[in-house]
């Protein structure tokens, strides 16, 4: 004979409410009125100290891997000079940060983007030279220091343009320095300081 379950009652027990959990800190003994205990901001204070530099070590990261560009503000000024913030003005330097470094990541990636349009336009030119005639790309369009650029142009001037003998050519760099000038002298012979 096959056994069967059966459903056993329990009698129900009444929960006892959750007591509510205080925040805040523990009344202080006797005779010490402090601030301290009337408005305990340490944690908020501490914890908005680390979200801040949190934030401008991120800030100062992008503006180390953007190095040769310029215009990107890492700094960050206190409102109101040297003292002790405030919650609410940690918050609003915690907020500025937030929004600044945002600015800067969607600037950056735009860079980014013309930067990476511009590497494969050069590569395009060498495969293609005639393709793209008289197309002129620098190194500041590819976010890179120097003088360098490539250049689409004929190989012998005007009788290479109607033959179609196209070449990229790519400069040499910045130009040579010329040398230190010669001083400048009055018209009796002597030398004449510069202004």
């Amino acid at each position: 004979m096959p056994e069967t379950l059966e459903r056993i009652t329990l009698p129900e027990e009444p929960i006892p409410p959750e007591e509510e959990i205080s925040r805040v800190p523990p009344a202080p003994p006797q005779g010490l009125d402090t601030l301290l205990y009337e408005h305990d901001e340490r944690a908020a204070r501490a914890d908005l100290r680390r979200q801040i530099a949190l934030l401008e070590a991120a800030l100062g990261r992008l503006f180390g891997s953007a190095f040769p560009r310029i215009g990107i503000e890492f700094g960050v000024a206190a409102p109101g000079g040297p003292r002790v913030l405030a919650v609410d003005e940690l918050e609003r330097v915690r907020d500025s940060l937030a929004a600044r470094l945002q600015e800067v990541r969607s600037r950056l990636a735009e860079y980014g983007y013309v930067e990476e349009q511009n590497r494969q336009l050069i590569e395009e030119m060498c495969v293609d030279p005639g393709a793209h005639k008289w197309i002129r790309v620098s190194n500041e369009d590819i976010g890179e220091p120097g003088c360098r650029h490539w250049h689409s142009r004929p190989r012998w001037g005007l009788l290479g343009m109607l033959m179609g003998w196209w070449r990229v050519r790519v400069s040499s760099g910045c130009p040579l320095a010329k040398g230190r000038r010669r001083p400048l002298t009055s018209a009796d012979g002597e030398q004449a300081t510069a202004a």
